[in-house]
Order: structure tokens, then C-alpha cells, then sequence
């Protein structure tokens, strides 16, 4: 199954994830609760052992989706049956989207009825019947990547809800949805009881549509305030006869390379934070280190790893240079590149790596390691 690698949640006003959907709850992470987990081959873990009576329905199938639409209220039921009328639209979706604070980080949440839903997730998440009897039991799954990375223990007890509703809930998963910035799923119900919008969203999967056409279509159906966006699909970055040396304009220039590593090394000591992209959050996760360099030498970057890896071509490390990006894929809920760093040469990088660790320049290990990435400025702003 070939998944998309860019799937936005929309928010009310345009399509920064930078503003919230709907809901503005507050979801705290509380202290560890240590238990059993469902291990993957490698002894990689995805779900928390199941504790619980409930029982999804079993996977008949998987489904990819193709855009995501998004409303600040719930979506008339006409007009989510025209959208499933729609010609092109093989599947709908209904979920509750919401920006919430999960350990204390602001990040995507959608609500879902885990029987439907996960026919549109990752192949290893999908398949996990232990992922989805635990989130229908009332447990909150997060992404692999805001579980290790932002150090949040898997099977720990957490506070999830707003001003008005508050609950304990067990992170019960990491399950990457392969959406990108939704980081925490629970269930439709266990979404209402922490005051979450109700049915604003679809995922529509449509596999032969021409998807600019599709949105025109269901934006004639769809209430005024309603946002879309499409999910892309994933590529290898762009082919250039003779390589990236016969590719002036579109590679970085030596000043671009310099000042993307003195930027990135001027952080050097500074705390890792998930989801940190600024001085004024304390610190910088791998990706937010990657935008935020890149930025100073006037390259705009697409804001998580798993898209910043196909702004150029991808290269073998034999053929790294000072200045590329350098890939993992370390998520195993998740065929999706997990972990970004800046290479400045002789086997050296400068990377933000997990929660308890500081920015600094490291040996390259390629453990995991997917690919060098040789960025193409005019590509990487097309994607942010």
C-alpha cells in the first residue's frame, strides 16, 4: 500500500497548522504507569498490553485516503451523504477533529469509531487489534515520534480535556496515522466527553479522481467555512538527466550551504523540545532545528521530517555533501521518515535527537537510515 506522507489537518482559516480547527482543549500529561506492550517484530512496541472488554471489528481491507475536509462545526448530514454521492468518491470517513495541548504540546486530534477508521491508517497500525480495542476501551493513542521522542511513556496515565471537561486516560498506543501534525486519537465517545467538536470532518478517499476538480465539486456542497486539503502522495523528488550537478538554480548555493550549517550550529546546546521550532519554546525538535536553518538562508521548509525528505533527491550517503539532509525511518507504526539531520561534512551532523538531550554535532550512524537528501530550494517552499 503506498501511503501519502503529507496529510494536513485544515484548520478554519486557511491551511495552517499553525491555527486550530475547532475545539482549543488542554490535554496534560501525567506521571508514568509502566505495563506490558504489544511487541512488532524487532521487538518494537505499538500497543499498550490490552487491558480492556471491547472488541473492534476486524480489518477487512485498507483504504487510502485522498483528502481531508474540515469544518469549525458538525457537518450536515446532506451534505456529508453528497459528498459520499460524489462522483470519483469511493469511501468517507467521518471523524471529530480538534487542535488540542497533549503533554503540554499543541497538536492535531482526531476522535474516530476505531471499527472504520483504521482501515484508513498505516498497514501496522491498521492491523493492530490491540491499537484499536484499547482506544474503543478509552484510551488515547499518540505518534510513535511524540511518545519517545517527546517522552511520554507508553501505558501512562494522562489528563486529557479543557476548561470545562477533564479525564484520566491511559496512552494506550503509539500509532502513527500517517496524517501529518495529528499526533493523539481517541474515540468518537471518549472525543465528546472532553467537549471536542462532532462529526466536522471527512476523509474521502477517492483513487481515480482528479482531486483539483473533486474539491471544486465538493466545495459547491460542502457549508461556507469548510476547508480541504489534499493528501499528497509520495515521490522520490525530482529527476534532473546527469544528476544534481546539472542542475543549476535548483541546488543550494555555497553561501545558501554555509549559512543553513552556521545556523543550525548556533543552536548547538540547546535543549531538544518536541514540536520546539523557536527560541521562545525553549529548544528545537529535528525537524524544527531543519526549518528553522534552512529558513535563514531564505529556503522555505514543510515543517515535519516525514515531508521535509522529499524536498530534493534522495542520494546515497556515499554521496553526502555539507549542507544535505540526512533521513531515518525509526517509527515502526509507520513507513514514513521519522527523524531528520543537518550533514556538515566528515562524517559528522548536526542533530536534535530525543527528550533528555541537547543539540550538538554527532558521528552519522545509519542504523535505520533511509537516505541523503540533496534539497532543492524551489521544491521544499512548494511543500511548506
Amino acid at each position: 500500500m503506498r501511503w501519502p506522507s503529507r496529510r494536513m489537518l485544515p484548520t478554519v482559516v486557511g491551511l495552517s497548522l499553525a491555527t486550530t480547527i475547532a475545539a482549543d482543549l488542554a490535554i496534560v500529561a501525567g506521571g508514568p504507569f509502566h505495563a506490558p506492550a504489544v511487541r512488532l517484530p524487532g521487538g518494537r512496541y505499538v500497543a499498550a498490553a490490552d487491558s480492556t472488554s471491547y472488541r473492534v471489528a476486524a480489518l477487512q481491507k485498507t483504504i487510502t485516503p485522498h483528502l481531508l475536509i474540515a469544518s469549525p462545526q458538525t457537518l450536515p448530514a446532506d451534505a456529508v451523504a453528497k459528498v459520499r454521492e460524489a462522483k470519483g468518491v469511493k469511501a468517507v470517513e467521518v471523524v471529530d477533529a480538534a487542535r488540542a495541548l497533549v503533554g503540554g504540546k499543541r497538536v492535531g486530534v482526531l476522535g474516530v469509531e476505531p471499527s472504520t477508521f483504521r482501515a484508513y491508517t498505516p498497514e501496522a497500525s491498521a492491523k493492530s487489534d490491540a491499537l484499536w480495542n484499547n482506544i474503543a476501551g478509552g484510551d488515547v493513542a499518540i505518534s510513535f515520534t511524540m511518545g519517545q521522542d517527546g517522552g511520554i511513556p507508553l501505558a501512562s496515565q494522562t489528563q486529557i480535556g479543557g476548561q470545562a471537561h477533564q479525564t484520566s486516560v491511559r496512552v494506550g498506543a503509539y500509532a502513527t496515522m500517517g496524517i501529518d501534525q495529528v499526533d493523539a486519537v481517541v474515540s468518537h465517545y471518549t472525543a465528546q466527553t472532553i467537549g471536542m467538536p462532532s462529526d466536522n470532518a471527512l476523509l474521502v478517499s477517492a483513487p481515480h479522481a482528479d482531486l483539483a476538480k473533486l474539491r471544486r465539486q465538493l466545495a459547491k456542497l460542502l457549508p461556507k467555512g469548510t476547508k480541504m486539503a489534499t493528501l499528497e502522495s509520495r515521490f522520490d523528488g525530482p529527476t534532473v538527466p546527469g544528476g544534481t550537478a546539472g542542475a543549476p538554480g535548483r541546488v543550494m548555493t555555497a553561501d545558501q550551504v554555509n549559512t543553513v550549517i552556521r545556523a543550525a550550529e548556533s543552536k548547538i546546546g540547546m535543549p531538544y523540545v518536541w514540536g520546539g521550532e523557536s527560541d521562545r519554546e525553549g529548544g528545537y525538535d529535528c525537524s524544527g532545528l531543519v526549518q528553522y536553518a534552512f529558513a535563514q538562508a531564505g529556503i522555505r521548509m514543510p515543517r515535519t521530517a516525514d515531508i521535509q525528505a522529499f524536498t530534493g533527491w534522495r542520494l546515497p550517503y556515499s554521496q553526502a555533501q555539507p549542507g544535505d539532509l540526512l533521513t531515518w525511518k525509526n517509527d515502526p507504526t509507520f513507513n514514513g521518515v521519522s527523524h531528520i539531520a543537518i550533514y556538515i561534512g566528515n562524517n559528522k551532523m548536526v542533530v536534535a535527537r530525543h527528550t533528555g538531550t541537547r543539540i550538538q554535532i554527532q558521528d552519522v550512524y545509519l542504523s535505520n537510515f533511509w537516505g541523503v537528501i540533496r534539497v532543492n530550494p524551489q521544491l521544499a517552499s512548494t511543500k511548506a
